[in-house]
């Protein structure tokens, strides 16, 4: 079985990916970065998520040897002109504080009403090899913007990014709803061609 190496050591997100994987029917072996604690997160100096991307999966492909798959992905606001965006997972200044991230962002908008508190989730992914072969794909989430967080599923900002054409938040979606239609499940469902021409 081919082990992929994930560049993250976000548990939610190495369990939505491994979901991916397994309704894709594909043999691989995916593992977190956790697993290899002697090497360091990467910074992410680049301006787009697709550069972030590949800068963690280049990264993590030449430490450990192993096809490597990292994503940066965040929410982007119209109204904020696509803020938070590459600055999603730090915006209250500390990494990876989702509840501070999520006030901060309820505060900015809580006098814009429901018609412009339009957003989508973006993702880009990338699979870099040992060699420097590289691919990426990029999926997106459209939605609108809820005035107070509802669910308890899910990370980041679903508890109050509700998708088109439904009544519920992202956190309130089961993992398979929300795998479905996630900018990383279709981000990764793109990515999938790729997968299956590089590695079999």
């Amino acid at each position: 079985m081919t082990r992929l190496i994930l560049a993250t050591r976000n548990a939610g997100k190495i369990a939505e990916l491994r979901a991916i994987l397994s309704a894709a029917d594909l043999p691989y072996e995916l593992v977190g970065a956790d697993e290899f604690p002697e090497i360091p997160d990467v910074k992410e100096t680049g301006v787009t998520f697709a550069e972030n991307a590949l800068l963690k999966a280049h990264a993590l492909a030449r430490a450990t040897g192993l096809p490597a798959l990292a994503d940066d992905s965040g929410l982007c606001v119209d109204v904020l002109g696509g803020a938070p965006g590459i600055f999603s997972a730090r915006w209250a200044g500390t990494h990876g504080d989702d509840r501070a991230n999520l006030d901060l962002l309820l505060a900015q908008l809580s006098d814009i009403d429901a018609p412009h508190r339009t957003a989508h989730f973006y993702c880009a992914v990338a699979l870099a090899l040992p060699d420097g072969t590289e691919r990426v794909a990029e999926g997106r989430l459209l939605g609108t913007l809820r005035h107070t967080p509802s669910g308890t599923g899910g990370f980041g900002y679903d508890p109050v990014l509700q998708p088109l054409d439904d009544t519920r938040t992202c956190a309130e979606l089961t993992r398979e709803e929300k795998n479905a239609i996630s900018h990383r499940g279709n981000a990764f469902q793109a990515l999938l061609p790729h997968l299956r021409e590089l590695l079999g």
